[in-house]
């Protein structure tokens, strides 16, 4: 019993920490989002890339996966 709330608590920790980890109300259009900028910024860290590929880039971080999805009303 220990050991599932001590996982729970590390993971709840990660997800407060780092937003990219998601929780469990986290939209598979968030998901995406957040693999998306992650992969672009790593592609930025990298000094051989030419100017306009790196303004490509920032361009895209903006809407990576375009608008998000319109939400049903639960109302």
């Amino acid at each position: 019993m220990t050991d599932r709330y001590n996982i729970h608590s590390q993971l709840e920790h990660l997800q407060s920490k780092y937003i990219g980890t998601g929780h469990a109300d986290t939209s598979k259009w968030e998901w995406l989002v957040n693999q998306h900028r992650d992969s672009y910024c790593s592609y930025m860290g990298h000094f051989d890339l030419k100017a306009r590929v790196r303004f490509n880039l920032m361009e895209k971080m903006l809407q990576p996966c375009g608008p998000p999805a319109d939400k049903p009303d639960d109302a």
